[in-house]
């Protein structure tokens, strides 16, 4: 059986630790399921027409997302391939809870995760959706306390997914 996962995202490489503790934690349980993962954040979207009809999801993720952290998605999907199916990275673009919820709804989501601290590293016209998540009534996000390192030594690099 099939399920899938939101997890709010920045699109930034610490963001991929959720990813990380989530799979490792049903790894050590032997969960059996196999999950689809939607990798998440706000953006929002220009009024302007031109930026309207011309704007792309490939556009908006080569100013928002790093070719390191689309490698460093794929190793972990490696690690566990008997959980991930698949790993999609997506946006959201609206601007009320109802939107969101019939986004949740549209695409099944069975779980979602967010980290504690939040987004640091987010680009121009990114915006969160925790507050979202939180406030669901169709399911209750959970909430993921990642640890901060005092030194990494290839901070924004690939090897920062290895810790």
């Amino acid at each position: 059986m099939t399920k899938t996962i939101l997890i709010a995202t920045d699109f930034s490489l610490e963001s991929l630790d959720i990813l990380k503790k989530v799979l490792k934690k049903k790894n050590d349980s032997g969960d059996t399921h196999q999950y689809n993962i939607l990798l998440v954040s706000g953006y929002e979207m220009n009024d302007s027409i031109r930026d309207l009809l011309f704007s792309t999801k490939n556009t908006v993720f080569n100013k928002i997302r790093s070719a390191e952290f689309c490698d460093a998605y794929s190793i972990i999907k490696n690690k566990y391939p008997t959980l991930v199916n698949k790993i999609i990275c997506d946006i959201f673009s609206g601007s009320f809870q109802r939107t969101f919820n019939h986004y949740m709804d549209a695409k099944q989501i069975d779980e979602a995760y967010y980290a504690t601290a939040g987004s640091k590293n987010l680009h121009k016209n990114q915006f969160e959706i925790t507050n979202f998540l939180k406030n669901s009534p169709y399911i209750k996000a959970q909430e993921i306390i990642l640890e901060t390192v005092d030194f990494i030594p290839e901070k924004g690099r690939l090897a920062q997914v290895f810790l």
